[in-house]
């Protein structure tokens, strides 16, 4: 399965996003800042990167939905419910 073109974009956008945050905690951590702005800004990369990988699951999941049928449909869906569950 490939990601949706339409996905892509969005995914791209917030991976970079989830990158600029990633280099601002490595300039927290460098500045000696507090532990607790520190993890609180690692919580949002990681939230960042979760929601980027539930977008590339969803397009997945609606191409299983819509273009597939009998065993192959079934093998994805299995497919994507492993990749939902990495993310959990």
């Amino acid at each position: 399965m490939q990601v949706d073109e339409d996905a892509v974009g969005d995914v791209v956008k917030r991976l970079r996003r989830a990158e600029g945050q990633i280099r601002g905690v490595i300039g927290m951590l460098e500045d000696g800042r507090d532990c607790a702005e520190v993890v609180t800004q690692l919580a949002a990369v990681s939230r960042a990167l979760d929601r980027a990988g539930f977008k590339i699951i969803a397009s997945g999941l609606e191409q299983c939905v819509s273009g597939s049928a009998g065993e192959d449909r079934k093998a994805n869906l299995e497919q994507m419910e492993k990749l939902f569950l990495s993310l959990a």
